[in-house]
């Protein structure tokens, strides 16, 4: 499917390509076949599919797993699609947004040890990661499309630019890979910017349990709220649920033999959990 067949669709449904949405169409089928090998798809998988597009990547899949649901936000899309035939028998489409669907309920449908591929506008790229990791404990893994700006900022290691809150939830729940980098032509209309394919696993040895999730991630954020502050200073300006008492995160970071001066883009994950659980309400 090149880009005039693209554009010859979406005229023929009276639609345009919605930049707001990330709508970027993949343009060739070998690349199309490479992602699904590169997700490491294989026969008798299920797979929920986030972002149909014109279902080039969809058709890959259902070429390769035994199951394939696929949600698409885009109403014009979703009456294309079914109106082009573009979808094989089999392919379940849902005009679903990803960011208010039940995920949870869709991967207990698709049964034990489901994958997930999703082609992620930038927009919406960080609050439905987010969201997958409160999955990681039943999906087998997840292969992501993001700009590569968003994919940096999950493998960024301390004391780069790109570090971050997103950087330390990923590192202490999951492994994440680049599979692949995407050259702006892969797509129609041609992106401002370059994208990367991730591969991401839940870690056996997650050094964050589920129930701690929630509370870390507001930690996190808040230690990263002001980077050009100490972390002392960030945390107690960060909007924390229960303000900490003063010289109490000094005498943690001291406890842990950490400098009181230091700044959260220098802790490595481990240490900015370890910080957390010390300065956890019950800790006090």
């Amino acid at each position: 499917m090149g880009a005039g067949e693209i554009r010859a669709i979406l005229e023929r449904h009276g639609l345009l390509a919605h930049r707001d949405r990330g709508q970027n169409f993949l343009v060739s089928e070998a690349l199309a076949e490479r992602l699904v090998d590169l997700a490491g798809i294989e026969a008798g998988d299920r797979v929920l599919e986030i972002g149909t597009g014109l279902g080039l990547l969809t058709r890959a899949l259902a070429r390769r797993a035994d199951r394939v649901v696929t949600l698409e936000v885009d109403a014009g899309l979703v009456r294309a699609l079914r109106a082009e035939g573009l979808l094989p028998d089999g392919v379940e489409l849902r005009h679903e947004d990803a960011l208010r669907a039940d995920l949870p309920a869709l991967v207990a449908e698709l049964g034990p040890r489901a994958k997930l591929l999703a082609n992620l506008p930038y927009a919406i790229s960080g609050p439905l990661l987010r969201r997958v990791l409160d999955l990681r404990g039943v999906l087998a893994d997840w292969s992501v499309m993001l700009q590569r700006e968003v994919a940096e900022r999950i493998l960024a290691r301390p004391g780069t630019k790109a570090y971050g809150s997103l950087s330390v939830l990923h590192q202490l729940t999951v492994t994440a890979r680049r599979a692949l980098e995407l050259e702006p032509g892969s797509f129609w209309p041609v992106p401002q910017v370059r994208s990367s394919f991730l591969r991401i696993a839940p870690r056996a040895d997650a050094p964050l349990a589920c129930a701690e999730l929630a509370r870390v991630e507001r930690f996190v954020r808040a230690a990263f709220s002001k980077r050009r502050k100490t972390l002392a200073n960030a945390l107690r300006a960060g909007g924390l649920p229960a303000p900490l008492a003063a010289g109490r995160v000094e005498a943690a970071l001291a406890a842990l033999g950490l400098d009181p001066r230091v700044r959260a883009e220098a802790l490595a994950p481990e240490e900015l959990l370890a910080l957390a659980r010390a300065l956890a309400p019950e800790a006090a």
